[in-house]
């Protein structure tokens, strides 16, 4: 969480950032909205989460969509939205279309005194595409070709995206390995305006508990080739009949230059009524900065 103040500050201060620069500010924008994720990004799973590994499928289902909104702590005061519509589109698996939106607001303009003059400096990044996935030889794979804009006072950067992920159960889900990149546009293995994801999932225990079936897994997740040190996710879940669960995630986050590194817990619910899940997910922040927010809301119509 502190990464986006130093950041967007530090090119702010530039007055004409590079495209690079805004590029990078972007994604980093995109990293608040995912410290949110109870779980590794590697291993998200519904409609929205394409956005993070669209190695997303759903059998039966003859429509999809999600919705999830993002709010950050007051001082770093960002908000977020992502929403995804996906259908069947026959042998060649599912299709769908994507939007996410992430910007920060209340940031005054100044010019040769520290008093504001009224006008606020646009501050924002959004992504638009097209998504695919199909199970292969009992791999789920897919691919997001999304449009990018970033906005940072009157400089603005474009650029296109072509993200792959896989995900793979192994045993009666008994183990997952995922794996997908994000935001992916140059062959570089630092470019902060990019990351790879991994993740492991394993089924823990499973058993009934008061007539309920629950199952709980342990997971790890890596966020990688950005630039600066890795991200380590470490969290566990347990799932009450396919009806209520639970996650709580501690992640380690990889830092620019020797600031060191940020533990920070996150948690989160979701809920499954009828053909609706929901989900209500926290960070507790870091350096006293408080707490983000994400609700979301996916439907699976069979």
């Amino acid at each position: 969480m502190q990464r986006i103040g130093l950041l967007v500050v530090g090119l702010l201060a530039l007055g004409g950032p590079r495209a690079t620069a805004q590029q990078a500010t972007g994604t980093t924008l995109w990293r608040v909205a995912a410290t949110t994720l109870a779980t590794p990004p590697a291993l998200a799973l519904g409609p929205s989460a394409a956005i993070w590994n669209p190695a997303q499928t759903e059998d039966g289902a003859r429509l999809q969509f999600g919705i999830d909104a993002i709010q950050t702590p007051s001082a770093v005061d960002a908000t977020g939205v992502i929403a995804t519509v996906r259908v069947p589109a026959g042998s060649l698996g599912q299709l769908g279309v994507l939007f996410g939106r992430v910007g920060l607001s209340n940031i005054s303009q100044t010019i040769d005194s520290p008093d504001p003059t009224g006008a606020v400096i646009p501050v924002y990044t959004f992504a638009a595409g097209a998504t695919w996935s199909r199970i292969v030889a009992r791999t789920s794979v897919g691919a997001t070709l999304a449009f990018h804009e970033t906005r940072l006072d009157a400089s603005r950067a474009d650029r296109w995206t072509m993200d792959v992920g896989a995900s793979r159960t192994f045993g009666v889900d008994r183990l997952r390995v995922a794996a997908a990149t994000h935001f992916f546009s140059s062959l570089k293995a630092n470019d902060p305006a990019q990351d790879i994801f991994a993740g492991i999932e394993g089924r823990i225990w499973s058993g009934a508990l008061s007539g309920d079936r629950v199952v709980v897994r342990g997971r790890y997740g890596i966020s990688f080739a950005h630039g600066f040190p890795a991200d380590h996710q470490f969290g566990a879940g347990a799932e009450f009949s396919k009806t209520v669960a639970l996650d709580l995630m501690l992640a380690r986050e990889g830092a620019y230059g020797d600031r060191g590194a940020n533990w920070r817990p996150v948690a989160g619910v979701r809920i499954v009524i009828g053909k609706y899940r929901i989900t209500l997910a926290r960070d507790t922040g870091v350096n006293d900065l408080g707490s983000a927010y994400r609700v979301g809301v996916d439907a699976r119509f069979r």
